[in-house]
């Protein structure tokens, strides 16, 4: 199956990137909860302000990430304290337990395409100080591309990295940077003008 590239999910105007893991424990309850949001994100009316919303299923099994992209933090802001407590309650009534630990609000800093041609197979999640962020960019057969988000501090670096699969980015790891694997399972991209 052909995966969507990273950078064909990227909205140019989008003025903050939020980064956020669910952990849901299962596979079948990862699925449930992402469907569910799906679903709430299709019946509501689009926020202004949100330019994309992107649903993640870790390869794992355990839980999904969030990749939204937004006008503003402040567009964000707005709609969550309007409507995110809603959104949340119904998706936590078909899947409950969920865990939620934490919103990361960055902004894409610059993305580094080592092959632009072969599809991606798995997205690769770390966190690193931003003054690390060389160790998780060094180019490896099988890595396609490098996209660093760097939070509102700087501090820290969300690297997503695509890969051809997971063997490949099995022979690279040299285990010191934790990570999550994650496939695209929905999108929804917001018309813009």
């Amino acid at each position: 199956m052909t995966m969507t590239r990273f950078l064909d999910l990227v909205q140019p105007a989008a003025g903050t990137a939020l980064i956020s893991e669910w952990l849901t424990g299962t596979a079948e309850r990862s699925r449930t909860a992402a469907d569910a949001v799906i679903d709430e994100w299709a019946a509501a009316e689009t926020p202004a302000g949100r330019l994309a919303q992107h649903v993640f299923l870790s390869t794992d099994g355990t839980g999904l990430l969030f990749y939204a992209q937004w006008s503003s933090d402040e567009d964000h802001l707005q709609w969550a304290r309007a409507h995110r407590g809603d959104v949340v309650s119904r998706v936590d009534t078909l899947v409950p337990g969920i865990e939620r630990p934490g919103l990361n609000r960055t902004r894409r800093h610059r993305s580094i395409l080592h092959d632009a041609v072969h599809p991606a197979g798995v997205f690769v999640v770390s966190t690193v100080p931003a003054a690390d962020v060389r160790s998780v960019v060094r180019p490896a057969p099988g890595l396609l591309g490098t996209h660093i988000h760097l939070t509102a501090k700087e501090e820290r670096a969300m690297v997503i990295a695509e890969w051809t699969d997971a063997a490949s980015h099995d022979k690279a790891v040299s285990g010191s940077v934790p990570f999550k694997r994650y496939t695209l399972h929905d999108s929804c991209l917001e018309e813009t003008t």
